[in-house]
């Protein structure tokens, strides 16, 4: 049996003007992003989690400057447990697997949301991963980005996998939806950091951050909005939510760090609806290449883009159309 342990969570953040007028819960889900999506909503509804003090509904709409406060009493397990969620597998052999992380999937489990995540659903499909760290995962995607990630079946692996993310020999390509219409692609070198005053959101930081590049090209161009390819030289977090918001090109459905929706002049009522109504960041891990741990073969992986971006450049390629 494993122990149970109490653990007492007291966080708060005040809404920053970028969310002003996002429902409760949408808010919340950026702020406390440790956290699933409906494990925020039931404290909402249990109280937990206040707006300025007070009780809310999940669909209310939060104010500018407000702040939200969560104080939980949390029973946490010390080790996780297996769970029968569904996994699309790119590759496996012995040594790793790639996935295909859908959005909304948080990677690892955290206090209050310990279930649910990819790391229950790696030990649902191999049992032996619960012998190595983190159940072999050796890098990240944001709980709102989709995409591809691999994940070691040995501990030889794990070593050689982290080594080649440490030497910057890994090669990740993401395909990105961004407000602003840049004349061309570029190079952001810009070093990032913990925010100063909100601990939930990294940022340029002008000192004590570590060093981060994004290369971004130029894919497609609309009125208002443009579809960039990005590629990491290292990987930090929220690494090209941070650098795009950088260079005033914000990504589409970023909560954290979107601003509100920019609408070109004469927007179309469909372009009005998808950009209100974006479910997430507009991010998707394209492309993975490395070396195998073992054979030492470059291996190269590819995953097309979900149907909500799909959608959302069709629905901006008839607004330009429409002009």
């Amino acid at each position: 049996m494993s122990q149970t342990i109490s653990q007492t969570i007291e966080q708060a953040h005040i809404v920053p003007d970028a969310m002003i007028g996002l429902r409760l819960d949408q808010a919340a889900a950026a702020l406390f992003d440790d956290f699933s999506r409906e494990r925020l909503k039931s404290w909402i509804r249990e109280g937990a989690l206040t707006l300025d003090g007070q009780r809310a509904q999940p669909k209310s709409p939060v104010p500018s400057g407000a702040t939200l406060a969560l104080h939980v009493v949390l029973e946490e397990r010390d080790s996780w447990q297996p769970e029968a969620i569904e996994l699309e597998i790119v590759f496996a052999d012995d040594q790793l697997l790639v996935i295909n992380k859908p959005a909304g999937l948080v990677v690892h489990p955290a206090a209050g949301n310990e279930s649910g995540t990819l790391l229950n659903a790696l030990l649902h499909y191999d049992a032996t991963l619960a012998t190595l760290p983190r159940a072999g995962i050796v890098h990240r995607l944001d709980k709102d980005t989709s995409g591809l990630m691999v994940v070691a079946r040995t501990l030889a692996a794990q070593t050689a996998l982290v080594e080649q993310l440490q030497a910057r020999s890994v090669k990740r390509e993401y395909d990105a939806v961004v407000t602003g219409t840049p004349i061309a692609g570029g190079r952001i070198e810009a070093p990032i950091g913990r925010h100063p005053s909100d601990r939930k959101r990294q940022a340029v930081v002008a000192h004590g951050g570590k060093p981060a590049v994004t290369h971004y090209r130029v894919l497609e161009r609309f009125r208002g909005h443009t579809h960039v390819r990005c590629r990491l030289e290292t990987g930090r977090t929220h690494q090209i939510r941070v650098h795009m918001a950088h260079q005033r090109l914000p990504l589409i459905g970023d909560p954290l760090y979107g601003g509100r929706p920019r609408l070109p002049p004469g927007a179309t009522e469909a372009l009005k609806e998808v950009l209100r109504e974006f479910p997430r960041q507009a991010l998707h891990a394209r492309r993975l290449a490395f070396d195998h741990p073992v054979s030492g073969e470059t291996l190269a992986f590819s995953s097309e883009l979900p149907d909500e971006i799909y959608m959302l450049l069709d629905v901006l390629r008839e607004d330009r159309e429409s002009h």
